[in-house]
């Protein structure tokens, strides 16, 4: 038999059911004290070894279980808590933690942002003042429970020091060679106690090192992994990139490293090409991964098998390791609860129990020279009857994506003329005020969806309940003194959901949840087929808040790089090709709107941004199609029509010009969690359309005082157009409670309301 050996890089927290989840609410409500929250969570922990210790895997990731975000685990191991939290040193205690991913009454939360180019969030590292100790080995502490609880002999999981600090703020770019020197040691710590409890594998996350670095930063990478090779000598360490191709190939091999991970499918072509040119250290371990750790689609076997014996000609098979192209974190757990789905497309999908399946097949096959005919001719089954199926064969779709370059993409007239007739249309007052679109999901609206999912209401009932909701809500936005109003997506679910639902060429999954923030899990979209147009999606709705009152109301529609970003994609046609179809489906529903009257459509991108490659020489021809996509949504309305978009979390200055490609008459940002931050690349960039920075983070139930928000609001101002300036939350209110809502909403107003007072001379005449 052959000594290949097969490794998991990670695996989802949430639990089939949601267990996790369900877990931590009920800790932050007060229904669990901690004692049996730490049980819970301990047994969600336990399962999830287990399983992966049924299935097969050799190498059993430790320490990648969280109680809220990886990235938050390493700063507070190393006591990062920044000084508006209560903190006294030592182990940081859970309400602290939890204050800095959540927010309390008396400080802000920590900053969030995308997980590279993924919808995972992650709590930013503060560094400002940093003072690091070694507060608990929490990757001692994992291997330690998986040894003496089910004698599983883990492989401990770290976030590099060097990927860690790149993806804090708080200090200057000249810092990092000072802050390296004071994390090193505590790194070189927890490995050496590694290696005194007898750990084996290590595996360090690096996956900054598929971007592009610096001579310099090179250097600073190989001091680090220098400095760990000498401090525990015996420990095999395997420094783990994914989600890209390495570009410094030649200065990754050559590290004193007992193991190098590469992904085979998100960077396969160039590291591929990268181990045909220069081989391999016969010294090394490789992780091949070769199990897309990101999408839910069953692994080509046959094609992975051939892949691998091309590649034993490089890497013998005795030191390879397959593995999944990064942390199975990213798909949902299981598919055993997906009975609903068609059966072309239910045999066709792979979630991380059935990854790890795939994971045992191939390395059985080749352990023992076996090639598991049955099992290979079903999954060859299974693939090629869904991509044989009429789903992916419209050819009305298909052909009009390939005359895409005939479809009307450019607005009739420039942004200062639309202004100049949206201006006098609309007669809004300086700085008007509006929210992003969804108000608060009460227990009330789930109830009455699930039951009118279930049957138990008619949908004349369901619609009534709507009715209502929406009814009371329009009022109290005309109670609060809101400018331009929304009708609050009571009937939706999710913003990207509620779209594919409507339209053809999607699926929706019973139990594919997957973690996005802290508890909030999503159950993205599946498209599978060719995306198509089918009915109305919105307008009923909204033309009934619109007939509630004499104040805009905007339609909202989410648009189709964030249904693409957030949806598991189909693999067989490019991203391009799906975001195309989108957008000529949104494009009917956009129509629809103002042909009903509706003259105010907000289309949101929020996930525009997150698509970006990790090379920034990707990034234009990303960027190029994107712009397109929503520019065909959005490019046949009036002058008049005044098209809002929205974006969360956002590196203006990265996109700025294709922000202003996208030509939305307003575009809302996320910002505050980050707005200083924001304001400052307005201070070198120009930017001249309108646009709301979000004036409260609606992330935290915390509600900011008039005070805050108009010290935002005139920061703002120092370097924006004034009559270009709108006011707003942050982002959808969507999972706020009322009262807190409401209260944070009179607070806007207010500010909105003094801040006109008391600066007049800024009101155009």
């Amino acid at each position: 038999m052959c000594a290949l050996i097969n490794s998991n890089l990670g695996y989802p927290r949430i639990g089939e059911n949601r267990e996790w989840k369900k877990a931590l609410e009920a800790f932050w409500s007060g229904k669990l004290d901690e004692n049996e929250f730490t049980k819970q969570i301990e047994d969600i922990r336990l399962h999830n070894l287990r399983l992966q210790q049924q299935k097969g895997i050799d190498l059993i990731p430790v320490g990648d279980f969280s109680l809220y975000d990886h990235v938050l685990d390493t700063s507070t191991m190393f006591g990062l808590v920044p000084k508006r939290f209560p903190y006294t040193g030592g182990q940081v205690p859970l309400a602290t933690y939890y204050a800095m991913a959540r927010g309390s009454q008396g400080a802000t939360a920590c900053e969030m942002t995308k997980w590279f180019n993924t919808n995972y969030h992650y709590i930013v590292p503060e560094l400002q003042d940093a003072q690091p100790e070694l507060t608990i080995n929490k990757p001692l502490e994992a291997y330690r429970e998986a040894k003496q609880k089910l004698g599983i002999e883990g492989k401990p999981v770290l976030l590099g020091l060097f990927t860690f600090l790149k993806l804090a703020k708080g200090y200057k770019a000249e810092e990092i060679d000072r802050l390296i020197a004071l994390f090193l040691p505590l790194y070189a710590r927890i490995l050496t106690e590694l290696s005194e409890e007898g750990v084996k594998w290590v595996q360090i996350d690096e996956p900054i090192l598929v971007q592009s670095l610096s001579s310099e930063d090179l250097g600073r990478v190989k001091h680090i992994y220098v400095t760990l090779a000498a401090a525990a000598p015996a420990l095999k360490i395997s420094i783990q990139t994914y989600f890209d191709a390495v570009d410094h190939y030649q200065d990754l091999i050559s590290l004193p490293v007992h193991g190098i991970g590469l992904d085979f499918i998100h960077g396969f072509d160039l590291n591929w090409s990268n181990l045909q040119t220069y081989g391999f250290p016969a010294d090394k371990v490789l992780g091949v991964g070769i199990l897309d750790g990101r999408n839910i689609w069953r692994t080509d076997l046959s094609r992975q098998l051939e892949f691998l014996a091309q590649l034993e000609a490089i890497v013998p098979y005795e030191r390879m390791v397959l593995q999944p192209s990064s942390s199975l974190l990213h798909v949902p757990v299981s598919t055993r609860k997906e009975n609903k789905l068609e059966p072309v497309l239910r045999d066709a999908l792979a979630f991380a129990e059935e990854k790890l399946t795939e994971l045992s097949i191939l390395t059985k096959a080749i352990q023992r020279q076996d090639p598991m005919q049955l099992e290979l001719d079903l999954n060859q089954t299974a693939i090629a009857n869904l991509n044989a199926s009429s789903y992916r064969n419209k050819a009305i779709v298909q052909q009009a994506i390939a005359n895409i370059g005939q479809q009307p993409s450019d607005r009739n007239s420039s942004f200062t003329t639309r202004r100049g007739l949206q201006t006098a249309k609309w007669q809004l007052p300086f700085l008007p005020t509006t929210t992003i679109g969804s108000f608060p999901q009460t227990v009330e609206v789930r109830n009455a969806r699930k039951n009118w999912r279930s049957g138990e209401w008619t949908p004349e009932q369901y619609e009534a309940f709507i009715q209502e909701q929406i009814t009371e809500w329009i009022h109290l936005q005309d109670e609060l003194g809101l400018d331009v109003l929304v009708h609050g997506e009571f009937e939706r679910t999710d913003m990207v959901e509620f779209f594919g639902e409507k339209l053809d060429g999607f699926a929706f999954t019973s139990n594919g949840w997957v973690q996005s923030y802290g508890s909030r899990c999503v159950k993205p979209p599946v498209i599978f087929g060719d995306v198509e147009f089918v009915q109305e999606m919105t307008v009923k709705e909204t033309k009934f808040a619109q007939s509630l009152t004499s104040k805009p109301v905007k339609g909202m529609l989410t648009g189709p790089i964030t249904i693409l970003n957030w949806s598991f994609v189909r693999s067989d046609i490019s991203r391009e090709q799906v975001a195309y179809q989108i957008a000529l489906a949104l494009r009917h529903e956009v129509e629809a709107l103002e042909q009903a009257g509706i003259e105010m459509i907000q289309v949101d991108e929020p996930a525009l941004r997150e698509g970006l490659p990790l090379k920034k020489r990707d990034w234009q021809a990303y960027l190029d199609w994107a712009v397109l996509a929503f520019r065909l949504s959005t490019a046949t309305v009036n002058d008049e029509t005044q098209i809002h978009t929205h974006m969360c979390y956002c590196e203006f200055h990265d996109i700025i010009d294709a922000i202003r490609a996208l030509d939305a008459d307003v575009i809302s940002i996320e910002t505050s969690r980050s707005h200083g931050e924001l304001i400052h690349s307005f201070e070198e960039h120009t930017y001249d359309q309108g646009i709301g920075l979000g004036v409260y983070d609606i992330h935290s139930p915390r509600v900011p005082s008039v005070t805050e928000m108009v010290e935002m609001i005139e920061r703002a101002l120092k370097v924006l157009e004034p009559e270009l300036f709108w006011i707003n939350p942050d982002c959808g209110l969507k999972t706020r409670g009322k009262d807190e809502t409401v209260a944070a909403l009179r607070v806007m107003v207010e500010a909105a309301k003094l801040f006109r007072a008391s600066r007049s001379e800024l009101i155009p005449s």
